[in-house]
């Protein structure tokens, strides 16, 4: 079975944020922080520099998952077609 083509709206998005920090999801309790690196078109995927895997755990008084555990790695890569979600991570502001 051939693989699905992406949306090139999906690789500007990516291009747009390389060097900025991300969180990718791969499943509703496990992922990845780090800074967006490179974006690759075949296969398509992204590069993360200063990794971390994270765990994320919700409960019903908080139902909005959150980081419950770090560990670190180092760079690598991740397909596009087992990541569920990415998040661009803004630094909290300054007072």
């Amino acid at each position: 079975m051939p693989e699905q083509e992406l949306p090139l709206s999906i690789f500007h998005m990516l291009e747009r944020n390389l060097g900025k920090k991300i969180r990718v999801i791969l499943d509703p309790a496990y992922g990845f922080e780090g800074t967006l690196a490179a974006v690759t078109h075949e296969p398509p995927g992204i590069w993360i520099s200063d990794a971390e895997a994270v765990v994320l755990r919700s409960t019903i008084a908080q139902p909005i998952p959150q980081v419950a555990s770090r560990e670190e790695r180092s760079e690598l890569f991740l397909h596009l077609n087992s990541v569920q979600r990415i998040e661009v991570l803004h630094a909290p502001p300054r007072r």
